[in-house]
């Protein structure tokens, strides 16, 4: 399973190390510079928030209320350099679940990452997949895709077809299996229907990376 994870930390440096630490473990991995930037991606819903309390735009606290209200059972790993025992306590009583204090070791918060999401998905159900391929971030649930905080308009068929790929990256698709999958072993029209379906979907999303190979099939290229 392949975790969403949502960080929130102003400091540059430190949010591109932690963010390089976490994609590590093969997890998913979105990062916040500023408070603003991450309220607008609540309705998200990650598996998991990293949020450091001393942001430059809004209140960590506030910031941590509003997660938790719009869905009480997301978890939350508080972050601050503050007065370390005042903060466990205001976290820990706001619906936190895990608190560390400023300067840790990044391994740390790798190692109670890891706990916290075997603790919290092993004892209720997993969410259905959401994929950030950056730029976009797909919710196959919602089968909504979207760039810049603006949806992206896929027809059913290419909404398949780019999860397909998200599903198997670096995987060479021949036509007959793309077309197996999104028309049906049914199908009995050309397989040209793959290339102009391929063309659509680079028009509307242009930074997906897929690349034709030639009298094949096309592969997305990973990362």
């Amino acid at each position: 399973m392949s975790y969403q994870i949502f960080l929130v930390e102003d400091e540059r440096n430190l949010n591109e190390l932690l963010t390089s630490y976490l994609l590590k473990e093969g997890w998913q991995v979105k990062s916040f510079l500023t408070g603003q930037e991450a309220q607008k991606a609540i309705p998200d819903r990650p598996h998991l928030w990293i949020l450091d309390i001393m942001l430059p735009d809004i209140d960590g606290y506030q910031l941590l209320k509003e997660i938790k209200a719009d869905c009480n059972s997301t978890p939350v790993i508080y972050i601050s350099a503050r007065d370390a025992e005042l903060d466990r306590v205001i976290g820990l009583e706001m619906g936190s679940d895990d608190y560390l204090a400023k300067p840790f070791l990044p391994r740390e918060l790798v190692i109670r990452t890891h706990r916290l999401l075997e603790r919290i998905y092993s004892e209720t159900p997993v969410k259905p997949s959401i994929f950030l391929i950056s730029p976009y971030l797909v919710d196959e649930e919602r089968r909504v895709v979207r760039y810049n905080e603006e949806e992206i308009d896929l027809t059913s068929k290419e909404f398949e077809l780019m999860l397909l790929f998200i599903k198997h990256p670096g995987q060479a698709l021949a036509r007959e299996q793309i077309i197996d999958n999104i028309w049906g072993m049914d199908y009995y029209g050309s397989d040209r229907v793959v290339d102009d379906l391929v063309r659509r979907l680079r028009k509307k999303m242009p930074q997906f990376r897929v690349e034709t190979i030639y009298g094949y099939g096309y592969r997305m290229l990973k990362g």
